[in-house]
């Protein structure tokens, strides 16, 4: 990991307990208490991940995820105490890499944060015969650079929408289900709601400049997933 741990939780035992397994993991920590703190620490320290809390004293975590990912595209994990759906896609759509319901189990959080710090990890390119560069209309994937351009000019990609993208452009044309898709991204048996595919591919889709109403290159299938245009468009 490039930085230490960032762990945002107002409740100062719940802070302590999971400091001290993540840090029995060899991972370094630090601990703040409020949104203010976060945001500075932040900025100062350049943490590798942050853990974050939703209900903060001023400044709430979705407000905190929502300032962090317009400056940094850090593997974020919310703690919230609610466990309704839209609250969880809620956290996702502001940019959260994953979510843990309090309350929770602390090897439960170890494993959760290691899980996604092996996504974050770059995809080797595969050993297959699709090519090392992908390219489609201005869109081009190079696996081997790990590099994203539209029309020549470079786009930075999460971990997972880089997956996304690899997954729908080296099969164009063929539909892949919700279910597909998330296998894709979650391969080591993690419980995550199907809509989280959306989210992701409404947040690739911004990124690569591609209109949902008028899709260069990512198609919804409705009521199955998404498909990458074809040669013929």
């Amino acid at each position: 990991m490039p930085g230490p741990i960032l762990i945002v939780e107002d409740d100062r035992n719940t802070a302590a307990l999971v400091t001290t397994y993540l840090e029995r993991e060899g991972f370094t920590t630090l601990k703040v208490h409020d949104g203010a703190q976060a945001l500075e620490t932040a900025q100062k320290e350049k943490p590798g991940f942050v853990i974050l809390d939703v209900m903060l004293p001023g400044m709430d975590g979705w407000e905190i995820c929502r300032e962090l990912r317009k400056v940094s595209d850090v593997p974020i994990l919310m703690l919230t105490a609610r466990e309704e759906e839209i609250d969880r896609v809620l956290g996702l759509s502001l940019g959260a890499d994953d979510y843990v319901v309090k309350p929770f189990s602390p090897r439960e959080l170890v494993e959760r944060v290691k899980a996604i710090l092996r996504r974050m990890r770059p995809a080797a390119p595969p050993k297959t015969d699709v090519p090392n560069v992908l390219i489609h209309d201005g869109l081009t994937l190079d696996l081997e650079k790990h590099r994203v351009t539209v029309d020549d000019q470079p786009v930075t990609l999460t971990a997972v929408e880089y997956k996304l993208l690899y997954a729908l452009m080296r099969s164009p044309g063929r539909v892949l289900s919700r279910e597909e898709l998330l296998n894709r991204l979650y391969d080591h048996g993690e419980a995550v709601i199907d809509r989280v595919v959306d989210v992701h591919i409404g947040k690739l889709r911004q990124k690569i400049a591609d209109d949902p109403n008028a899709p260069r290159y990512i198609h919804t299938v409705r009521g199955f997933g998404y498909r990458f245009a074809d040669e013929e468009g």
